[in-house]
């Protein structure tokens, strides 16, 4: 994790850049992780009351697309947040940012309704049966675009390791899940949400904190692979994943780790001193933390 670090005074360390339009001198341009689209909002709002007049821009999709506009595309943005603290390290740093600053964590869940085929039986015990069963369909999201789906990977790398039949044996294996329900693969995570909201699928692989900000049923899964707590960190980083890197061509292999949100001012940011302050407000414990954690980030 390279220079993952909290900065006290932020604005000292991006000096104002040249002449720039006045009318874009109080916006914001923020690319950042779908499953932050809510508290985003929320953390906008509460900013507002702070900075008057100050207008954002938000863009959502998955993390490593995020990046991929500033690597590939050469767009611009103020702040760029991301669902994995990997993607800024891998992708951006050194070229495009300096700094990776965590603000926020998550963990896996499976996310249904109560309509879900078998929503009454369901459990962190026999979860995997049921989603293979022929009469039920699941979505996740995909590992090349999103970190929600290099995390359902590696979520499913764990519990092939974490549970076993009576024989000793794994009760699946990884491909099982891989090769069944392909079509209900989207780019990002809140994507799946209109697939179970329209009952075209029974579970989907998601965030927790997306289903308590949706009022949403969901399985808790167990600490050892809902990639959420720290005391596991040793056993998250058995499972690893080959996804796209920030170029055509490119690969990148990305480990196991504890699910750690975090952002940075690119070195193309056109309003970096109020990107500083925005960043200072989110991760101040009384302000942005207080409502991250309230969205259960």
């Amino acid at each position: 994790m390279k220079r993952l670090a909290v900065f006290i005074c932020l604005a000292a360390l991006f000096p104002a850049a040249g002449c720039h339009n006045p009318n874009k001198s109080r916006q914001l341009v923020i690319f950042h992780a779908g499953s932050l689209s809510l508290p985003m909002k929320a953390l906008a709002d509460s900013f507002r009351t702070i900075y008057p007049g100050t207008e954002f821009l938000p863009e959502a999709s998955g993390s490593l697309d995020c990046a991929r506009k500033i690597t590939e595309l050469g767009r611009s943005c103020d702040i760029l947040a991301s669902a994995d603290y990997s993607v800024i390290d891998q992708l951006l740093i050194p070229g495009h940012a300096s700094e990776n600053i965590p603000f926020a964590g998550n963990r896996m869940a499976i996310v249904f309704t109560p309509q879900s085929r078998y929503a009454s039986e369901i459990t962190p015990e026999n979860w995997y049966e049921i989603l293979l069963r022929d009469d039920v369909f699941y979505g996740r999201s995909d590992p090349n675009a999103d970190p929600c789906g290099y995390r359902t990977l590696l979520m499913l790398q764990l519990a092939q390791k974490h549970y076993r039949l009576p024989d000793g044996k794994a009760p699946f294996l990884l491909e099982n899940f891989v090769k069944k329900d392909t079509r209900f693969i989207r780019p990002k995570e809140v994507d799946l949400l209109s697939l179970l909201e329209s009952h075209a699928v029974d579970y989907i692989f998601l965030y927790r904190s997306l289903a308590q900000q949706h009022q949403l049923n969901f399985l808790e899964l167990p600490g050892e692979i809902n990639l959420g707590e720290e005391a596991f960190a040793g056993f998250y980083a058995t499972a690893s994943v080959r996804i796209r890197g920030s170029a055509p061509g490119d690969s990148i292999d990305i480990k196991g780790t504890p699910m750690i949100y975090s952002l940075t001012i690119p070195h193309n940011a056109e309003n970096p001193r109020l990107a500083a302050k925005f960043v200072a407000f989110v991760l101040d414990s009384a302000g942005g933390q207080k409502i991250l954690r309230s969205m259960g980030q």
